[in-house]
């Protein structure tokens, strides 16, 4: 079959790609191909009360399928070039923000009208961080929550279902470029054809990216990982900064390495939860606009980021093997009392019935000093400390910390400024790029090439 774009991937990249394609042009012939399925039939066997640990399923239902992996994500829409992927190098910084504005119009639009944008612009918080040797970043941000995130991306597919041809289940195996200069995209022994191609993968299509990249000569350079632990602790330590904020990004450097420590996805009043890549099992936060979702504890990461270049480059692999030893040492997620991780001492299942905080996720007590390096840890606990004093009771002894943590990004395909590979009509947008790293930034990078595809189908 011959279409006009062929799109590899239905996260929030293909999806805003998709979308913006035939709005502005119906009478274009789109296809999108997805490994997963589609949004109503993405249930992971892990969520039942039946099965407790990962029984590494083909393909992970939150992991893919339509809305990626954010589709069951907080659903926070960061509008900012201080965090979130690096598009704004690419494509400048007014662009970036125009864009990112443009698609919360479009998530407003298909059901997040009642939902609330948040600010850090004139905040008397910058000030009050900076006099702790912490510093917030710039940001708007709508929180979409992970129930009213799923009802945008069910009308959104809803729109496109009848305009846009949807493969789901149907992994791409390769691309090749035919001698036209046009693509031929393989799946199911099949071979489709298309003038313009995206591809989308995400970050679980970390290594289907790179092997397209080394089969087409794509130049690539080593990403990050972000490794660290899931603070949780009572909503009211926290709700002086998140009901004015909801979500603060806030960078502390340490004194003993001067190593950067981040908090990370900030979840007020919400839940803690396993998430699962490519079997390995991780924790991340949630939290929701219905009320009677809510729970009394606010959840956030805290994060320290890890690049290697020589000899060794394999940031993801090292992430890897950190989150193994966890789920060895823990038959899945660690959870710790934060005084028990300062005293040398592992939390056991007396110590976390006797804690004040109840946890949100059912995980196994013990020690993350032996499972995270201690340069990471040491930077863990002195960014608890520093945090304590703009919200004090941070450091309280039953504070939770789940472990591990891990943020794994793809490596960075070598892009022009238009996000376009070394073969005109070939881009890779979206976190598979490695450039975007959010679902803001994701998003916008969907848009932006589909404009750029709309202008050259109009010369």
């Amino acid at each position: 079959m011959k279409y006009d774009v062929i799109i590899i991937g239905a996260g929030p990249g293909g999806i805003f790609s998709a979308y913006q394609l035939v709005n502005k042009n119906p009478s274009l012939k789109v296809a999108v191909f997805e490994e997963g399925a589609p949004l109503q039939n993405r249930k992971c066997p892990i969520d039942g009360d039946k099965i407790k640990s990962c029984i590494k399923c083909k393909t992970c239902s939150i992991m893919s399928g339509f809305g990626g992996a954010g589709a069951f994500s907080d659903g926070k829409y960061n509008i900012t070039n201080d965090f979130g992927g690096t598009l704004h190098e690419h494509i400048g910084k007014k662009k970036a923000l125009e864009l990112m504005r443009y698609v919360d119009s479009i998530n407003v639009s298909h059901g997040g009208a009642d939902t609330k944008m948040y600010s850090t612009g004139g905040t008397k918080f910058k000030k009050i961080c900076m006099q702790n040797k912490l510093f917030l970043l710039d940001a708007s941000v709508r929180h979409l929550g992970t129930d009213i995130n799923y009802v945008v991306l069910r009308n959104i597919f809803d729109e496109l279902k009848d305009k846009v041809q949807f493969f789901f289940n149907t992994p791409v195996q390769k691309i090749q470029v035919s001698e036209n200069g046009e693509f031929r995209v393989f799946h199911d022994g099949h071979a489709d054809e298309c003038k313009y191609c995206i591809v989308s993968v995400g970050r679980s299509g970390s290594k289907w990216m790179e092997t397209v990249c080394r089969d087409l000569k794509i130049p690539t350079r080593s990403n990050r990982v972000d490794l660290g632990v899931r603070v949780e602790l009572p909503a009211v330590i926290f709700s002086h900064l998140t009901d004015e904020l909801y979500e603060s990004k806030i960078v502390y450097r340490t004194e003993k390495f001067e190593d950067n420590v981040r908090t990370f996805c900030m979840n007020p009043n919400g839940i803690v939860v396993n998430e699962n890549t490519n079997g390995i099992i991780t924790v991340n936060g949630h939290s929701f606009e219905d009320d009677g979702k809510k729970t009394e504890n606010t959840n956030f990461a805290l994060l320290v980021s890890q690049t290697f270049t020589e000899p060794f480059k394999d940031s993801n692999g090292y992430g890897e093997s950190i989150a193994r030893l966890s789920n060895m040492l823990g038959g899945g997620v660690i959870v710790q009392r934060f005084g028990d991780l300062e005293r040398g001492r592992r939390t056991n299942a007396e110590r976390l019935e006797e804690s004040r905080v109840r946890p949100t996720l059912s995980a196994n007590p013990g020690d993350l000093s032996l499972v995270l390096p201690k340069r990471i840890l040491d930077g863990i606990i002195e960014m608890i400390h520093a945090l304590d004093k703009i919200a004090p009771g941070t450091a309280n002894d039953d504070t939770l910390l789940y472990g591990v943590e891990v943020k794994f990004y793809n490596m960075e395909v070598e892009l022009d400024e238009n996000l376009e590979t070394r073969y005109k009509g070939l881009y890779v947008i979206g976190d598979g790029s490695g450039v975007t790293h959010s679902l803001s930034h994701a998003s916008a990078s969907g848009v932006f090439v589909a404009d750029k595809i709309l202008e050259l189908l109009k010369d």
